[in-house]
């Protein structure tokens, strides 16, 4: 495997930037694997779009940004909107299902839906739909290992969340593993 482009993408409060910080820590520290992070914010602080680009690879990273992602996670339709073009043919779109429209231009990649809000809310907080992403998209891309990801959550989110965190990752991780993950219909 190569340098692997992931973005995730959403808005504002959305804690895309922490999801992919959870990721490029587990690739990097827990799986010795290489990783770059880049963010990207609207000039609001809150419900513009925001995206974190993330890259990991075996071997040493000589070029920092991601131009076209293998996989793009989509936590708004707007991020659908801006983000959903630059995804390379055949690659992979995960989605929050409850709050992104797929339309046509999906025809060329794999798709698969969480309802990541849903999941969050029945573990009480809206808040951890970004760490369901993250156990769904652990499960669906192998991307790291679901081992790293979990001391990674551990890790990165605040004192005396650990195991509300936790619990929505698993939430995810079981979602994408247990459900069977071919792509959905357009």
């Amino acid at each position: 495997m190569g340098v692997t482009g992931i973005c995730f993408a959403g808005f504002g409060g959305q804690g895309v930037i922490l999801a992919g910080m959870i990721v490029g820590r587990a690739a990097s520290i827990y799986d010795g694997k290489f990783a770059t992070l880049t963010q990207s914010f609207g000039p609001e602080a809150r419900g513009s779009a925001c995206s974190a680009q993330l890259l990991v690879s075996p071997e040493p990273i000589l070029y920092p940004y991601v131009t076209r992602p293998d996989i793009l996670v989509a936590m708004s339709q707007e991020a659908y909107r801006r983000f959903g073009p630059t995804l390379k043919p055949g690659g992979m779109l995960l989605h929050e299902e409850e709050l992104v429209r797929l339309d046509e231009a999906t025809r060329d990649v794999q798709t698969f839906g969480i309802p990541a809000t849903r999941f969050a809310e029945e573990l009480g907080r809206r808040l951890v739909l970004n760490v369901v992403l993250v156990g769904f998209t652990t499960a669906v891309t192998r991307i790291a290992s679901p081992e790293a990801v979990r001391q990674a959550v551990r890790d990165s989110v605040p004192p005396g969340t650990e195991t509300l965190n936790l619990a929505a990752f698993e939430k995810g991780l079981e979602f994408g593993q247990s459900k069977p993950c071919s792509p959905h219909a357009t």
